[in-house]
């Protein structure tokens, strides 16, 4: 098993990992208090953050420098692995930058998995390096992405990292991309709570995060994770943009008749928005032209326009839009 010979410049500080919940009054792992305040006795945490590095990481303020030219960032979120996570990103980019005046970016965050460079059709390009930093792969004239996809020297090379190094490049791809002056930047992340989402919302918290998308299938099994994703973006204080309930339907592309395959057994997505008074989004049925469109590395929005998926899609991404304070024009919603 060949792993990537991919090496970081940047220091990297190490993601805290608690072994259990924090209680009420914790004071934090950044804390000078951590691990010796009154709310820490007998907490099964003490020894850990009594030994973590203490104080804010030096980098932020970079990040933040670089953040700057960033006007919203929206995280695609899940918690269940298989729901169309990376599928919806790339058709939020495509559809972002359907609008001309817009800036937009991509940014994979699935270390492991990094399907967005064939999704996005940069299968095989490479990152380059500028007197400014990294430049993102631009697969339109408005739309640039960035990958760990891009930097392995074999495309089939496992990716076996620990946390720490994760951390690391999520911070490269923040600090040292040349995202310049962008109107959204879209930012793909692996199922879990864990490292990268950690990471990414410890960095970006000095720069803002705009809100979540949450993504789940109708399945009660899928819903599960989803609530705890969540439950992560409360605790973490991540605005929740909304829930899209993904493959909620087949559509079969010749005779437009729709057809349920997961069947929501407890109500599906609309049913947990209603329960957890979070914006329920849309539902985005199957269409077999989404996995084609995705292994050619074309926007589905633009090849099949008049597919119900598409205007599902569309519906979706008004209401972000409309969320984030950028409403679409009226020529676009046409």
């Amino acid at each position: 098993m060949s792993t990537t010979t991919t090496t970081t410049t940047t220091t990297t500080y190490a993601i805290t990992k608690l072994a259990a919940p924090e209680p009420e009054h914790c004071p934090g792992t950044d804390s000078d208090l951590a691990g010796k305040a009154d709310a820490c006795a007998g907490c099964p945490n003490q020894i850990i953050c009594a030994s973590a590095p203490k104080g804010p990481d030096p980098d932020l303020p970079a990040i933040a420098a670089r953040m700057q030219g960033v006007k919203h960032k929206i995280l695609v979120l899940s918690g269940k692995g298989g729901v169309g996570k990376s599928t919806f990103t790339s058709m939020l980019g495509w559809a972002f930058a359907m609008d001309a005046e817009r800036e937009v970016g991509v940014m994979d965050l699935d270390i492991c998995g990094p399907s967005m460079p064939t999704m996005m059709g940069a299968r095989g390009e490479q990152i380059h390096m500028s007197n400014s930093g990294w430049s993102p792969v631009y697969v339109a004239d408005n739309l640039g992405m960035m990958s760990i996809g891009f930097m392995l020297p074999n495309e089939d090379d496992a990716i076996i990292w620990r946390g720490a190094k994760k951390s690391g490049l999520i911070k490269q791809f923040l600090k040292d991309v040349d995202w310049g002056t962008l109107d959204f930047l879209v930012v793909d992340t692996p199922p879990g709570t864990s490292d990268e989402h950690l990471s990414v919302n410890q960095y970006l918290k000095q720069s803002g995060i705009d809100g979540a998308v949450i993504v789940t299938t109708p399945q009660e099994v899928a819903l599960l994770d989803v609530r705890k994703e969540i439950d992560f973006c409360k605790k973490a204080g991540i605005p929740i943009l909304g829930i899209v309930e993904n493959m909620s339907g087949f559509v079969c592309p010749s005779c437009k008749g729709e057809s349920f395959i997961f069947a929501p057994t407890t109500g599906g997505g609309k049913a947990l928005a209603e329960e957890l008074e979070i914006p329920f989004l849309g539902s985005v049925p199957l269409d077999p032209r989404i996995g084609q469109s995705c292994d050619y590395g074309v926007s589905f929005l633009d090849e099949y326009p008049d597919s119900p998926t598409s205007k599902s899609i569309m519906s979706i991404i008004k209401q972000i839009r409309e969320a984030v304070n950028e409403p679409m024009e009226e020529d676009e919603e046409e």
